[in-house]
Order: C-alpha cells, then sequence, then structure tokens
C-alpha cells in the first residue's frame, strides 16, 4: 500500500514539474547538430514528428512544456565558454536549462508545430532586435551640453509618442511597423494594437517594448527611417498613413507618399497594384510637442 501511495504520488509530483524542450526549427541547424554522434536523429521532418508527438503527450498528461529556440553554434560557445562535453546529452540539458531562463521562449498549447515554430522564430527575433536597439541607445552615453542620458530621454519621448499615435488612432485593430535605416544594419519593429469590445487597446508588452526601443534609436540617433500603421475595423475600409523619421522627428507622410510605398516592391520597386478597400491618408496631428526634439543632442 505504501508503495502505490508513493507512486501516486510521484506522479502527481511529475505533473507538477514544467519542462523546456529545446526545438531546431530549420533543417541547416538540424544539419549542424548531426555532427555530434549523441545526436542519432538522421532526418528533420521525422524528428519534428517525434517532438510533437512528445509533445502532444506531455500536455495529455497535464504537463506544461515551453519551447526554446536551440541554436547550435550558441550551444557550441556555451559548452566551450563552461567546459562541458557537446556531446554529451547533459550539456544540451543543461543548454536547454539556460535558454529557459534568458532566451526566447514560447509554450506549447496545442497547436501544430506548423503553426509554432514560425511564432518561435518571431519571439527570437524580436528579444535580438530589442536587445541591439538597447545596447546602442546605452552606447550613446550621456549628452556632451547638458549631461542628460541621450538613450534613456529618447526611449521617454518614443514612449510619449507612441501613447499619442495610439490616442489619435481611429477605432479598430492597429498594425505599426516601424524601420529604422544606418550603419550597420537596418532594424525593423512591428507591433499589434487591438482593440477589446469595450475599446480599450491591448499591446504585448515584449512587443511594445522592443517597437519603442527601436523608434528611440531612430529618434536618438537622428537616422532615417518611417513608421506606418494599418488600422482595421469592421465596416469599414482599411486605414493606412504614417511618418517618416528624419533629423530626429517624426514628419507626418502625405497621403499620395504612403499609397506610393504600400504600391512599390521595395526589392525591384516595381508598383504593385494598389489593394481595394483601403484608404490612404495624412495622419492626425501629434503635436510640434510631441514630434520635435525636446532638446538637440
Amino acid at each position: 500500500m505504501a508503495h502505490t501511495d508513493h507512486q501516486t504520488m510521484r506522479r502527481v509530483l511529475r505533473r507538477e514539474i514544467a519542462g523546456t524542450i529545446g526545438v531546431l526549427t530549420d533543417d541547416h541547424d538540424f544539419r549542424a547538430m548531426r555532427r555530434y554522434r549523441s545526436f542519432t536523429f538522421d532526418d528533420h521532418a521525422t524528428y519534428l514528428r517525434q517532438l510533437e508527438a512528445v509533445l502532444r503527450a506531455r500536455a495529455a498528461q497535464g504537463t506544461h512544456t515551453t519551447l526554446a529556440l536551440f541554436d547550435p553554434e550558441d550551444y557550441a560557445a556555451y559548452c566551450a565558454d563552461t567546459g562541458l562535453d557537446p556531446e554529451a546529452p547533459a550539456s544540451r540539458t543543461r543548454y536547454t536549462a539556460e535558454l529557459a531562463a534568458t532566451g526566447p521562449t514560447i509554450p506549447y498549447d496545442g497547436r501544430p508545430l506548423a503553426d509554432l515554430l514560425p511564432a518561435l522564430v518571431d519571439e527570437a527575433v524580436r528579444q535580438a532586435t530589442w536587445e541591439y536597439a538597447t545596447t546602442l541607445l546605452t552606447r550613446l552615453g550621456p549628452c556632451p551640453t547638458c549631461g542628460e542620458d541621450i538613450g534613456r530621454a529618447a526611449f521617454t519621448r518614443a514612449s510619449e509618442l507612441l501613447v499619442r499615435i495610439l490616442d489619435t488612432a481611429p477605432p479598430g485593430d492597429r498594425h505599426l511597423v516601424c524601420t529604422v535605416s544606418g550603419p550597420p544594419d537596418t532594424l525593423l519593429s512591428v507591433l499589434h494594437a487591438d482593440q477589446d469590445p469595450h475599446g480599450a487597446t491591448r499591446l504585448d508588452e515584449a512587443e511594445a517594448l522592443e517597437f519603442t526601443s527601436v523608434l528611440a534609436l531612430g529618434l536618438a540617433t537622428r537616422s532615417p527611417g518611417g513608421l506606418v500603421m494599418r488600422t482595421s475595423a469592421t465596416g469599414t475600409a482599411d486605414r493606412v498613413y504614417g511618418w517618416r523619421l528624419r533629423g530626429g522627428a517624426l514628419e507626418p507622410l502625405t497621403a499620395s507618399e504612403v499609397f506610393d510605398a504600400y504600391c512599390t516592391d521595395v526589392e525591384t520597386g516595381d508598383l504593385i497594384p494598389p489593394e481595394s478597400g483601403v484608404d490612404y491618408r495624412e495622419p492626425p496631428a501629434l503635436g510640434e510637442e510631441s514630434t520635435a526634439p525636446d532638446h538637440r543632442h
């Protein structure tokens, strides 16, 4: 009887343990892991099917699982830094545990991996973009004239601008895209700001943080770029408008400029037929106090 009780308690405890699985999302990373003899999978598609079966089984047992992006190059560097044997399965387990604490993750919610893996990759890109933008903002340091932290001031201003943009937007679900060009890389950030039935705006905190950081970097470094918003609401045409980033400020785009931007292929420069049911227009006024730099650092 005591033995049965112990088995029952252990089953209960196993359901209380949350797990993280590091996933090789593409064939390139999968091939990179095959150099390790202890990694016994031969085919990426089979690997994903087996992984999905494990995830479904854990979910059926009431066990929560988190998916993390397993990067073979980062894993090799981790093993070199920690002195672990990269051939040992235990080393992969320790690396995955590290990912659970510091890396991009998403919960397994029962959806097919074909739907979850793009979301995991997007989360990884979002975190990398936020970390990169934050690093560059930090490196700007204090203003030599007034001593104010340039990056922190730009982030505050970008936050205020985002609030103003959302406050002046028409009702509906909003899709915002911000790009900042210039050396060494062009950064792109996307933010979804949906409205609930009561009209309140719902934001994903991680998305908003990344978006604000990218906008702040463009403002602080006076880099060229742009911010475009598309609003969708039932029964009305989608509305599209935006601003260009220039000289550390947001300048409104004309309706024709927005139309040209949406109807031109970015890579080839060829014209794209305009979408039906889309209203290209000028943005609402944000107020000079919101768009103009408070201080010329």
